[in-house]
């Protein structure tokens, strides 16, 4: 089933999107704990993330790439606040150089995961803030929200494989 709600607060400066996977909530940890598995779904279909370092712990850094259809690539990074194993993951997510430099033109975003058991399956709920209602406009204006439903609709098979 994948995304069931998103939800845009302005009032808050945030977007929580709840998406719903048939897997209990261990399998669907793996999902961002396994750099390869990451790379399966955090980008776009047409948009393939490769992860090039990823050290999923508090203090740890994640860095990316996502390769555009013409070829391009844009980099990125997550800073890791918090994880607790297998139920939560809180991250800043920014935008960077090739070099791993912090691009501090664009926003960054403060990222919460939680995983919740829901019958057999997991719900998960990725709620993402912003530091100011124009840079929450500014991502939602690059597509954040089509980006990361089309990213999640990707997990079920992952998760089927």
């Amino acid at each position: 089933m994948t995304v069931t709600v998103v939800e845009k607060n302005p009032d808050d400066l945030s977007m929580t999107i709840t998406a719903e996977f048939t897997a209990p909530v261990d399998r669907v940890w793996q999902v961002w704990t396994d750099p390869r598995q990451l790379e399966r779904w955090w980008g776009p279909p047409t948009y393939p993330a490769t992860v090039v370092d990823h050290d999923l712990a508090p203090g740890g850094r994640v860095s990316y790439y996502m390769t555009s259809p013409e070829g391009e690539k844009y980099h990125g990074w997550w800073r890791v606040l918090t994880v607790e194993a297998p139920g939560s993951l809180e991250f800043e997510d920014g935008f960077s150089d090739e070099q791993g430099n912090e691009n501090r033109e664009l926003p960054v975003t403060t990222v919460q995961v939680r995983l919740e058991p829901q019958g057999s399956g997991t719900v998960m709920t990725i709620r993402s803030r912003y530091a100011s209602a124009e840079a929450m406009q500014q991502l939602l204006e690059m597509g954040m929200e089509e980006g990361m439903t089309a990213a999640l609709g990707q997990i079920d098979e992952l998760l089927a494989a």
